[in-house]
């Protein structure tokens, strides 16, 4: 069998704002052998970002760009693409970074940059995403993977894992149990994407070369 080289294994770089914890579950999905990829960089717009002592203690390069140093979203976004574009990455994965892109780096990373997003998308778009499930008073609840567009949280969805909702949920119980799927779905897709399987072409998901639904795969454990 062929053997891969080194330059054909996709590079990854990863963008987060806070704790890292889905960072983590790509970096053990990889370390595991289950993912076939390298993750390159990881950057935070946040100095303290404590996913940067995560990357870190793996060898991992990080970088800061802090956009409280930029006088617009623009030019963060063009120190962002800057770096980005370093490592040339073959994939871009947003893990809970909390910055809203202008379309000059949305449409850089076209069909090359995932999102994961704790709602059924198009459900509750934006921040605060549980107690607004609560207050809605919804059955279900979970989280979405899904492609980055110009339009915040509105890209195509890969895969999604619906959480239902209890009674006795308050916002922390319910985030820590859609918390849980996320960490499960965000490396099933990154692996399809860093496989071929997956893919973007103008707004239409294919997997496998087969169109997928609106609300993408969901996703049975």
């Amino acid at each position: 069998m062929h053997q891969q080289t080194l330059h054909q294994i996709p590079r990854i770089v990863v963008l987060i704002s806070g704790g890292g914890s889905n960072l983590q579950a790509l970096m053990d999905a990889i370390a595991e052998g289950v993912i076939d990829a390298t993750i390159d960089l990881v950057i935070s717009n946040t100095p303290d970002a404590k996913g940067l002592q995560r990357a870190s203690k793996a060898g991992i390069p990080t970088q800061v760009v802090n956009h409280l140093e930029y006088s617009s979203r623009e030019a963060f976004d063009r120190e962002l693409i800057h770096a980005i574009d370093d490592k040339q990455p073959e994939l871009v994965v947003l893990a809970g970074f909390m910055r809203i892109f202008t379309p000059q780096l949305t449409d850089h990373y076209h069909g090359r940059m995932l999102n994961i997003h704790p709602s059924l998308l198009p459900l509750f778009k934006g921040t605060n995403t549980h107690e607004r499930a609560l207050e809605a008073e919804v059955d279900q609840h979970g989280a979405s993977v899904h492609f980055v567009t110009s339009e915040l949280d509105g890209g195509p969805i890969v895969i999604q894992s619906l959480v239902p909702v209890l009674d006795e949920d308050s916002p922390t119980k319910l985030a820590a149990r859609v918390l849980v799927q996320e960490h499960m779905i965000y490396p099933i897709a990154i692996k399809w994407f860093c496989e071929g399987r997956l893919n973007l072409s103008h707004d239409q998901v294919t997997m496998d070369g087969q169109p997928l639904p609106t609300q993408g795969l969901a996703y049975q454990a």
